[in-house]
């Protein structure tokens, strides 16, 4: 995913951030985690934590996993997103 997809995505959430709250908090929970995921890497190597590798592996992938999965979701119709390029 590119920062420019990541970039319109935010923007889509924040101009419709009154219409779909819980959309928009879930968005920055994702980010959140994602950029946990990067910041993690250092911390594992400066401690030496090699059980935290996968978590931080999936963290740093949560913006394409969570963009899969409301793709699928839409396809399927079960959950409408406004937000998804056609």
């Amino acid at each position: 995913m590119t920062l420019t997809e990541l970039q319109r995505i935010r923007q889509w959430h924040v101009a419709h951030r009154a219409d779909h709250p819980l959309e928009y908090q879930l968005w920055d929970a994702v980010l959140t985690v994602w950029l946990m995921g990067w910041m993690g890497i250092p911390s594992i190597l400066l401690f030496d934590w090699v059980w935290a590798v996968p978590l931080c592996l999936v963290a740093m992938f949560a913006p394409q996993l969570y963009v899969r999965w409301r793709r699928h979701a839409a396809r399927t119709a079960r959950l409408r997103c406004d937000w998804l390029q056609r």
